[in-house]
């Protein structure tokens, strides 16, 4: 059985993702729907690529993942279907992909792109402001049904891409940025479990600076400190992250995505 998963910007009150599933087991009856999140902050197309990235390879083989954060949705932006290794991604041209495209090529993955300019596997009414309903659910419910990829439309080689920053190795350690806050306040940088390497041999020499707070040592959970504390430790998906236990680490420090987040090495 096929699997369509969901992630937009729609939040749950309007019942706009409730019309997309109805448009998607109106084509495939049998198919499961899998909500990821419809609470990505509105356009926000970064947050919905990085959900994307942490996200997707944790669903079945084959799974189609529908991503719909589109604040050019009715403009020459193109819509889009891809594959990248052994999942599907069905949204909007706009960058949305950037995280999961890296991490494809990164690790080899074969990937093919495709312009959704075939409007037979469409609605036969296009608003021009709800390409959820009118175009993505009815193509991701045609490719579960077995449409081949390439039959949705025209192939294309260079999708767009978001300019994402990375982090900068220094002489003492890595600079980076916030890269994402969570539903808990949690701050995620973009330094990850690979940049910092065997430094995590001794993760209590490492030292996490945000603004004028450091926070000396990184530990493995959360409950190895006190209500209370500000932390720094490693995400379920590899990021360095700051977080108060049983608080909220955005709002105490006031971070938002771009601030500088450094850590260093002590350890020599």
């Amino acid at each position: 059985m096929s699997v369509i998963s969901l992630i937009t910007d729609f939040g749950l009150r309007d019942g706009n993702v409730g019309v997309m599933k109805g448009v998607i087991w109106g084509i495939v009856p049998d198919v499961q729907i899998a909500d990821i999140s419809h609470l990505i902050q509105p356009q926000n197309v970064r947050g919905a690529g990085y959900v994307l990235a942490r996200s997707a390879t944790y669903f079945p083989k084959g799974t189609i993942h529908v991503v719909v954060t589109d604040p050019g949705v009715g403009t020459s932006r193109r819509p889009m279907a891809a594959r990248l290794g052994d999942w599907f991604y069905v949204g909007p041209d706009n960058g949305t992909l950037t995280l999961l495209l890296e991490r494809a090529e990164r690790e080899g993955w074969p990937c093919e792109f495709v312009h959704l300019d075939k409007p037979q596997y469409w609605l036969k009414v296009v608003s021009h402001i709800f390409h959820g309903r009118d175009i993505f659910s009815p193509v991701a419910a045609h490719l579960a049904n077995g449409i081949p990829l390439i039959e949705l439309g025209t192939p294309f080689s260079e999708p767009v891409r978001l300019h994402i920053p990375k982090p900068e190795k220094t002489s003492t350690g890595w600079r980076g940025e916030v890269a994402e806050i969570d539903h808990f306040g949690n701050i995620a940088s973009n330094i990850r479990v690979d940049d910092l390497g065997e430094a995590l041999a001794h993760k209590e020499k490492i030292h996490v600076q945000f603004k004028d707070v450091e926070v000396k040592g990184m530990v493995d959970t959360f409950g190895e400190r006190s209500v209370g504390d500000l932390v720094a430790l490693l995400s379920s998906t590899g990021e360095l992250i700051l977080s108060v236990v049983n608080g909220n680490a955005a709002e105490r420090l006031h971070a938002k995505i771009g601030d500088p987040f450094e850590a260093t090495n002590h350890a020599n």
